[in-house]
């Protein structure tokens, strides 16, 4: 194997952040440094059209860009919504019922009144057919084709406008898979079809025929977006690639993309985590918390010894799914989480959210229910007439009737209060999301520094890092389209697995090394079809360990200047190690099994060069601003510094306020910001 090279893109890039609020926007020219962002309103019903208006308001033509990257929340708005298309399947005889039967795991075991998710295709709708493989890929019953094709024509019949195919051990062979998408689409063209062995070579059949339906119920809403959307920038003649971010932390081309939705369902946390890793390099941290607070959620990943947590399995709306990913964890907290009351009258935030439209009452856009972005108008964390560089005012009068008709006559206190309640109730649900990805695995926060973004970011980072006794936090510039800058530098990936599930001697001794050679070359190929040579590609592999009678596994490293004879010691030390490390103990005296090969392959692409911060001169507050920070503080007045004013190094004392034109950073009281020297704003709690 070969280190990898750039591919030398040269000229304009553009990164494009779909959220469930705004569309973040970010142009970056490699030849000087500049970069220039910009929001716009999200509307799910007019996506196309919003990232091109978004893209007209950017300093450059789109016909003079010579990258456009996109991340997108459609696939996972789609899931969790439920708002996708009408699904068949098609499966081995004896088998429609898997995904309604499931794991039989409770996901939510303390509450009495849990119900699993419903099935997202209905039994009428998964029909069976003749055909089987046995566990070793070697076929028992062919397929049969007349069965196959009645079953899809009552499907089409049916209204459906995708199709499933998941056949029993198409992991081990998936010629009958093969089979019947080539017969299913040359007798209805149009009809989406996925396959379960595409998806994944991994066993277990749950989780590879869950993904598959999950793929086929968003691939024709997010394959008619990506095909608009393009068509949209051939009108306005842009004739460049148009890379899609995956929840790997990589890109890939829109229509592989558009053909395996299912793997754009982190698309834009994993763009921040990305643009994380890279500040946190630059910084020389090895190990970081990354929280991005976007209008719906609160995404939540760590860096550890300077790489991104990753998993190859996520469970969404309930529901497995089967992709390669970065590790993060998401809850229903964000700028337009909704504050209500639960019927015993306790306050609660989220999980649902106003989005975009309506949107918060303080936006004016028709919202009428309370929000944490109305909570901070009222206590005066966010000035209404500033808001977006004063692109929008912000209704303070509408926020504070809102909340005081929905939570605070009902429960007798002021509506500043009741303010301080929702927004008290939002920071300790993201710093449980923090103890969940650290805590409860053993690791400890306060051995990390956080770093802060998204819209809410900065007005969060220095509460939720307290809280979950984080002693630093670092809010990067732009912390708005801090993802959609991450998405700048996203390598080109491709990821693939193989189930292998045998003894690690027997499986040594059997295909291993062909098995590695074949994942790497196979994940190559998807990466040179797009255009770029072999030497621009590098692959790497990793193997799912465990000791036998074990469930579940550890990922470790392969290192490709082994030997045979290396292989068996070697893996088993490093899985000793790791285990070690996870768990606390390794049962070195027992047997090791290798369930899964792994590969991943990458092209890299350029990473964006940051100016050094220069002097301005005297650092003076733009104004001052009444500000609640706590209940027992009541209102007081705090110096407001424009970021672009400060200097690097020069520390501004809380309480305070630093605002750049696309969010507000707040300074408590005890803390301290400063600015470094790309930047980014480190803030400190002071020492008692």
């Amino acid at each position: 194997m070969t280190a990898a090279k750039s591919p030398g893109l040269v000229g304009t890039r553009v990164a494009v952040d779909v959220g469930g609020t705004f569309i973040d926007l970010i142009q970056y020219d490699p030849l000087t440094g500049q970069v220039a962002v910009e929001k716009q309103p999200s509307n799910p019903d007019t996506l196309a059209d919003e990232v091109l208006a978004g893209l007209r308001r950017l300093p450059v033509s789109t016909a003079d860009v010579a990258l456009l990257i996109h991340g997108s929340t459609v696939a996972v708005n789609t899931i969790v919504q439920e708002s996708g298309a009408r699904v068949g399947v098609v499966t081995t005889r004896g088998f429609r019922d898997v995904t309604e039967i499931g794991s039989g795991a409770r996901l939510e075991m303390l509450n009495w009144v849990y119900q699993p998710p419903r099935p997202l295709v209905p039994r009428h709708l998964r029909l069976e057919v003749d055909e089987r493989m046995d566990a070793d890929g070697v076929e028992i019953q062919p397929l049969s084709q007349d069965q196959l094709l009645q079953a899809v024509d009552q499907l089409v019949d049916e209204g459906v406008e995708a199709v499933a195919v998941c056949f029993l051990h198409s992991y081990r062979n998936p010629v009958h898979e093969q089979e019947a998408a080539t017969a299913i689409s040359e007798r209805y063209p149009d009809l989406r079809v996925t396959i379960s062995s595409d998806i994944s070579g991994e066993w277990n059949e749950l989780n590879r025929f869950s993904t598959a339906i999950l793929n086929a119920y968003v691939q024709p809403r997010f394959g008619s977006y990506i095909t608009e959307l393009l068509g949209k920038l051939r009108a306005e003649d842009y004739e460049n690639r148009l890379p899609v971010m995956q929840s790997n932390g990589g890109v890939i081309d829109a229509a592989r993309a558009a053909e395996l939705p299912i793997r754009t369902v982190q698309s834009g946390p994993a763009g921040g985590v990305i643009g994380a890793g890279l500040i946190a390099r630059s910084l020389g941290l090895t190990d970081v918390i990354c929280g991005d607070v976007g209008g719906t959620t609160y995404d939540v990943a760590v860096i550890r010894d300077g790489a991104a947590e990753e998993r190859s399995m996520m469970v969404l709306n309930g529901r497995p799914v089967l992709s390669a990913s970065i590790d993060i964890e998401s809850i229903g907290s964000g700028g337009g989480s909704i504050a209500w009351l639960d019927p015993a009258g306790a306050l609660r935030v989220g999980p649902e959210s106003a989005g975009a439209r309506p949107g918060p009452v303080s936006f004016g856009l028709g919202g009428t229910v309370p929000t944490v972005t109305d909570a901070q108008v009222v206590l005066g964390w966010l000035d209404p007439d500033s808001y977006l560089g004063e692109r929008m005012r912000l209704d303070a009068e509408g926020a504070r009737a809102a909340i005081d008709r929905d939570i605070a006559s009902p429960l007798g206190i002021t509506v500043e209060d009741a303010a301080a309640g929702i927004l008290t109730m939002a920071v300790s649900k993201m710093a449980d999301a923090i103890r969940r990805v650290t805590i409860e695995r053993g690791v400890d926060p306060r051995d990390f520094t956080m770093l802060s973004y998204g819209g809410g970011g900065g007005l969060f980072a220095a509460a939720v890092a307290e809280q979950a006794q984080c002693p630093r936090v670092v809010v990067p510039l732009n912390p708005a389209v801090f993802s959609a800058w991450g998405l700048l530098s996203a390598d080109f990936r491709e990821d693939k697995s193989k189930t292998i599930a045998a003894a690690l001697e027997e499986a040594v001794a059997g295909d291993f090394v062909a098995s590695v050679t074949e994942l790497e070359a196979d994940c190559t190929a998807v990466l040179t079809a797009l255009g770029l040579a072999d030497s621009e590609v590098a692959a790497r592999s990793r193997a799912d360990l465990r000791f036998a009678g074990q469930e579940h596994t550890v990922t470790v490293e392969i290192d490709p200047a082994w030997t045979e004879s290396d292989l068996i010691r070697e893996l088993s030390a490093r899985f000793s190690a790791r285990h070690k490390l996870l768990y606390g103990h390794a049962d070195d005296g027992a047997a090791v099994e290798l369930v899964t090969l792994r590969t991943t392959a990458i092209a890299h692409n350029p990473r964006p060069r940051r100016s050094l911060v220069q002097p301005q001169g005297a650092m003076a507050p733009v104004r001052h601003q009444s500000v609640v920070f706590a209940k027992d503080r009541g209102a007081e007045q705090v110096p407001v510094y424009a970021r672009a004013d400060l200097n690097p190094a020069e520390p501004v004392p809380g309480p305070a306020i630093i605002t750049e034109w696309n969010t507000t950073i707040l300074v408590p009281p005890t803390w301290t910001a400063v600015v470094l020297e790309h930047g980014e704003l480190s803030l400190e709690k002071e020492s008692v």
